[in-house]
């Protein structure tokens, strides 16, 4: 396998200029939470899920079973319809079950959320955020990285999950005291006393800081959060190559500097922790997909969601931070392919169009962004021109308009099956050819 290719050294001085401007000056959400929803098939399979998942906890422990009974739990919502499942699916690699741009949550399932729902799957060796994250590539220099969400807010997956579990229009309860409330009176109390303490209840504070605990140890311990069973999987660990030969292209693509360069920032070698192939490197990154008309937060004009310069709890805001307006956590292209709407605003429906984005966003511009009363392209259409020097300089994306893009049809779509070869749950076939890049 090819090894791990350093950010361009445009990227590099963009990371340290940013560096130098803050000393002289930190599944779900947008400057609010995304919001989630329970439509009757997803209930249906959450409920199928849930069963599936309490039969299957003899092996976790008991703070990690009361994680797995609240996941699936819709009591622990204002609707009572809502639970962790319903936006982040089992049977969807943990991600959402539709094609929403944001999901739908609240007291009514109503309420829209303003970003895309991510997997909770491969987030394990995810790092808390630090304006200076030592990039695991080993090569690049510190910037901005680690945190969970979108915008790096939340240090842990125990912190994460009071996101969706508060926020008004996501599972939408009004204190984390009534998150308790709702858990002693449910039917697995006793074995969240089990976890805690006899006197687990007593103080609704330490309660609700234990049941985001139960969740974290769930997400944690159960394999199907990071089962490490995709056709590159296999590959990788040399336990049988059943990669084609155009998904053999398309791995020479992701790993050539000249043409994909994905590799930049989503690692296939040695990261954090130990951990190996995580498909990104924790680090945020500015590159402008266009605006989204189908998030209603959009149909206000001035409206704009700057992501990681928004973030107040890693420090942030637009005023004294502006060199990160713009940016967003870079995902793990882990399951990509499982994926029904992509980056943090939801406005891509197929992967093609992803790499379609990435190998001509400068070059065509025309067929990504909306035009402009006097005809123009409105390049850069959901970033404030204001913040558009913070938008990522790395090859191949950046070139000028009407060159030739990095890639060809056919390349695109060796790419893009590559890219399936990174869903879990690949089946061997009964006999397969080999083929080595």
């Amino acid at each position: 396998m090819a090894e791990t290719k350093p950010k361009t050294a445009g990227t590099a001085l963009r990371r340290l200029f940013a560096a130098a401007a803050l000393a002289l000056l930190g599944a779900c959400g947008g400057s609010e939470p995304a919001g989630g929803t329970a439509p009757s098939a997803a209930g249906a399979s959450a409920a199928r899920s849930a069963s599936a998942a309490e039969a299957g906890t003899a092996a976790l422990s008991v703070a990690a079973q009361v994680g797995a009974r609240m996941f699936f739990d819709q009591r622990l919502s204002g609707s009572g319809r809502m639970s962790c499942a319903s936006c982040h699916s089992p049977a969807h690699a943990h991600g959402p079950p539709n094609d929403l741009a944001a999901q739908l949550g609240g007291p009514a399932l109503s309420m829209s959320g303003t970003r895309a729902v991510p997997s909770l799957r491969y987030k394990e060796y995810t790092p808390p955020y630090s304006d200076l994250a030592p990039n695991p590539d080993g090569a690049s220099p510190p910037g901005p990285g680690g945190g969970l969400t979108w915008d790096g807010r939340a240090a842990s997956l125990a912190d994460q999950s009071a996101v969706p579990l508060l926020a008004a229009n996501e599972m939408a309860n009004p204190s984390a005291a009534d998150v308790v409330s709702k858990l002693k009176a449910g039917p697995y109390a006793d074995l969240f006393r089990q976890a805690f303490g006899a006197q687990a209840f007593d103080d609704p504070e330490r309660a609700f800081a234990n049941a985001q605990l139960a969740l974290q140890r769930y997400q944690l311990e159960d394999p199907d959060f990071h089962p490490y069973t995709s056709k590159f999987d296999l590959y990788r660990t040399n336990k049988g190559n059943y990669m084609t030969a155009q998904e053999v292209r398309g791995l020479r693509l992701f790993n050539d500097a000249e043409k994909g360069n994905c590799i930049a920032c989503h690692l296939s070698g040695n990261a954090n922790g130990g951990s190996i192939a995580p498909f990104t490197d924790y680090s945020f990154e500015a590159v402008a997909p266009p605006r989204n008309p189908r998030l209603p937060a959009n149909a206000d004009p001035a409206w704009y969601d700057l992501g990681l310069c928004q973030a107040t709890a890693t420090g942030h805001s637009p005023s004294a931070t502006p060199q990160y307006c713009g940016m967003f956590k870079t995902p793990t292209l882990r399951n990509v392919a499982t994926r029904s709407v992509f980056f943090h605003n939801g406005v891509f429906r197929s992967l093609r169009d992803v790499v379609e984005f990435y190998n001509r966003r400068d070059t065509d511009p025309e067929r990504f962004y909306p035009k402009a009363a006097n005809g123009r392209v409105r390049i850069y259409d959901d970033l404030p021109a204001l913040y558009r020097a913070n938008i990522d300089p790395t090859l191949p994306i950046v070139r000028k308009r009407g060159a030739a893009p990095a890639m060809t049809e056919q390349e695109v779509d060796d790419l893009v099956a590559f890219l399936g070869t990174l869903t879990d749950g690949f089946q061997k076939p009964a006999a397969a050819g080999s083929v080595r890049p």
